[in-house]
């Protein structure tokens, strides 16, 4: 991740320890969505840095419907925000509301809150669109001391947003994901470090790579990690990440070759 900024993650902090208090008052009053709503404007403007006259919209309009707030930076639509009232549990059914309002508007990135909890989900414009959970914070859990728990707070900051930490994160954490693991498990040059292992623990015995991989996928990795939407996408990649550096390994090669023989003297 990004450096963090000293002075935003004192703001931060200082954020946390404001508004712990006033989510937990509410939470005790259980105040309805509308209350709801308004906290989390001001934590936006108070906390993640956003203006909240010109930065943040109220009651945004989707195709005769509204999300209940989005953000702008320099006039462009970053996110849209679902909010449910403080002591109403995030449930499934709101997932998909706050889904549909963001494939509706072609944006990637939405957050399902209820003030206490934070959820941002990332859509994969597929067929049919899914979603990924890539942050989940219990405000009321967080430490104003914790560096980790300041640096998921700057994820949805409009800093973090400026500077494109959320992305970065995002890649980082599909980059880690049981399905790329479980992918790059598959993948010849995984197999073939494996059989020369096995090879050297018991070299008498013959293994082939297929061998290998037919254990991998009936008795060692969970069968959802390698079927379904994700573990085929998760492929695409590795196989694209796979050809672009063959092929920039073999432009490596052409110009060597070129320059080695542009330096020969003629009649060598």
């Amino acid at each position: 991740m990004a450096s963090l900024p000293k002075k935003v993650a004192e703001r931060l902090a200082s954020g946390i320890k404001r508004f712990q208090p006033i989510l937990a008052a509410a939470k005790a009053r259980d105040v309805g969505e509308a209350d709801t709503v308004t906290i989390i404007k001001d934590m936006l403007a108070e906390v993640f840095g956003y203006d909240k006259y010109s930065e943040v919209t109220s009651e945004f309009s989707i195709r005769g419907t509204y999300c209940d707030l989005a953000t702008k930076i320099d006039g462009v639509l970053q996110t849209l925000i679902e909010v449910k009232a403080i002591g109403l549990d995030l449930k499934e059914q709101h997932v998909k509301q706050a889904v549909d309002y963001a494939a509706n508007q072609g944006v990637d990135w939405v957050l399902l809150t209820n003030g206490i909890v934070w959820r941002i989900y990332h859509l994969v414009f597929a067929k049919p669109i899914d979603q990924e959970l890539v942050v989940d914070i219990d405000f009321l859990a967080l430490n104003p001391r914790s560096e980790h728990d300041i640096e998921l707070l700057y994820l949805w900051c409009k800093e973090g947003w400026q500077r494109s930490v959320l992305g970065e994160y995002h890649t980082q954490k599909q980059a880690l994901s049981r399905f790329f693991v479980g992918a790059m498990l598959q993948t010849d040059p995984v197999l073939e470090v494996i059989r020369r292992e096995l090879r050297r623990v018991s070299p008498d015995v013959r293994i082939d790579i297929e061998q290998i991989k037919t254990v991998l996928l009936n008795e060692v990795i969970k069968r959802d990690v390698f079927e379904g939407d994700k573990a085929d996408d998760a492929r695409k990649k590795i196989a694209r990440a796979a050809s672009k550096a063959l092929r920039a390994s073999n432009n490596r090669s052409e110009n060597k070759e070129h320059a080695d023989g542009a330096t020969t003297p003629l009649g060598a």
